[in-house]
């Protein structure tokens, strides 16, 4: 095992350093901010190298050879390192995974990561933490400070169970590569989120028959708006949440037509109420009649999909596009207040009670980007570092997130699903991150 400009066989003197778990983008911008605020830390990732999911080469990651950003660069990448001015507005994974190389070999944050690294067991020790890992030299212990857990939240697949039983290949989106797996074949997409629309479009060049079934309706927002980034468009002018949900909606359908049309139910909840699906090329191949959308699912009969409408189909393959579940496998849940469908922490980030334990990325929000990922590792170092120097701001907060957390929503109804547990609303959140962090200065 070894670093990129630093090789180290096993790490040393942890008792007097933090540890983050994950190498992805919410992992290299917690190393960054506790680079920047002097604290100590050793950091470990099972992959290869840095990136996280976007390196299509670890272990555990969920990209395949057709993935793109679905928000456009300029909203999404970290501000003091702005991608090329070559990159497209919606760069590739090989793109992004370059671009986290590029951030973490400028910040130097690669003489702090083990590669090749899991992480088997984080268990209490006092008021200290024992972290087990396993890599090429063979399964250690070692005693921290504290704990950030940056591991992700796209990674371990949420698999639904059906009655009956399907004779053909059935996998999880998780496993997908590329859409040769598709040809010739008769497939069936579960679920339009973003990924299985995305999906069900590479698969149209290469399959037989390609069916989508969903169980509700989305919101469509074309990639591109009036030939600019549709990210891009409206930022200056700001509507009450109910204004914007009505007058977004209806300029949606200008550009997009209505999804109902096309064979989807009509949405049971109202404009970002639940991520919409960006994607400019899914209503145009439907409409070509290269994709159909069919309704939920009764049950299987050997390559037989028999759906809630009475409708029967055979089927070769079906890709399961089903989500995620948050996932921490190596820490036990009663250290993070679980509570539900997700840990209670505050802001996300805090531990009600434990001063030396937080989670990085375990956030989603149409919009909010890296830098909204890294505003939560500033926070949370200058935090740490302001209690080191028993700063009273930092005492005060330390009080505040025992308490319940304020209200993250900006006022929407988000769908009740464990995968919407943690969404928060953009400028609601980016707002309290950036008032804490003020006082926190």
């Amino acid at each position: 095992m070894g670093n990129f400009n630093n090789i180290k066989e096993l790490p040393t003197n942890t008792e007097d350093k933090y540890v983050v778990i994950g190498a992805g983008p919410a992992g290299i911008g917690g190393a960054k901010a506790l680079k920047e605020n002097g604290i100590d830390f050793d950091a470990f990732e099972m992959g290869i190298d840095v990136g996280g999911l976007w390196n299509i080469k670890n272990p555990r990651s969920t990209m395949y050879e057709s993935a793109h950003l679905i928000s456009s660069k300029t909203m999404t990448e970290f501000k003091d390192f702005p991608m090329p001015e070559d990159t497209p507005d919606y760069p590739s994974h090989w793109q992004m995974c370059q671009y986290f190389k590029d951030y973490a070999k400028h910040f130097k944050l690669y003489d702090h990561y083990f590669f090749h690294t899991k992480v088997d067991n984080v268990e209490k020790n006092g008021d200290k933490w024992d972290v087990t890992i396993t890599n090429e030299n063979g399964t250690f212990t070692y005693t921290y400070k504290g704990v950030v857990i940056a591991n992700g939240t796209l990674a371990e697949p949420n698999i639904p169970t059906f009655k009956g039983e399907f004779t053909g290949d059935l996998v999880h989106a998780c496993k997908y590569k590329k859409a040769d797996i598709f040809e010739g074949k008769r497939v069936l997409i579960v679920g339009a989120g973003n990924s299985g629309c995305d999906i069900a479009v590479d698969a149209v060049h290469r399959a037989d028959k390609v069916h989508v079934s969903v169980r509700r309706g989305y919101y469509f927002i074309p990639k591109y708006v009036f030939g600019k980034p549709s990210d891009t468009i409206g930022g200056k002018l700001k509507f009450p949440r109910p204004i914007k949900q009505r007058l977004d909606a209806k300029i949606l359908k200008w550009f997009t037509g209505d999804p109902e049309r096309f064979g989807f139910p009509k949405p049971n909840y109202k404009m970002y109420e639940s991520h919409p699906v960006i994607n400019s090329l899914i209503l145009h191949h439907i409409g070509q009649g290269d994709i159909k959308i069919q309704k939920d699912i009764s049950h299987f009969e050997g390559k037989k999909v028999h759906f809630k409408d009475g409708t029967v189909e055979e089927y070769d393959v079906i890709m399961l596009a089903t989500g995620y579940k948050l996932h921490y496998p190596f820490i036990d849940q009663k250290h993070l207040n679980w509570q539900g469908m997700a840990p209670e922490m505050y802001l996300n980030i805090f531990h009600p009670k434990h001063d030396n334990l937080f989670i990085l990325g375990m956030i989603e929000a149409t919009g909010l980007g890296w830098e909204g990922r890294y505003e939560q590792a500033r926070l949370m170092a200058k935090y740490i570092k302001g209690l080191k120097d028993g700063k009273s701001s930092a005492k005060r907060f330390q009080k505040k997130k025992q308490g319940a957390n304020p209200d993250m929503t900006g006022g929407y109804k988000y769908l009740k699903l464990e995968r919407m547990s943690f969404y928060v609303d953009k400028d609601t959140y980016r707002g309290l991150l950036a008032k804490e962090t003020k006082t926190m200065a």
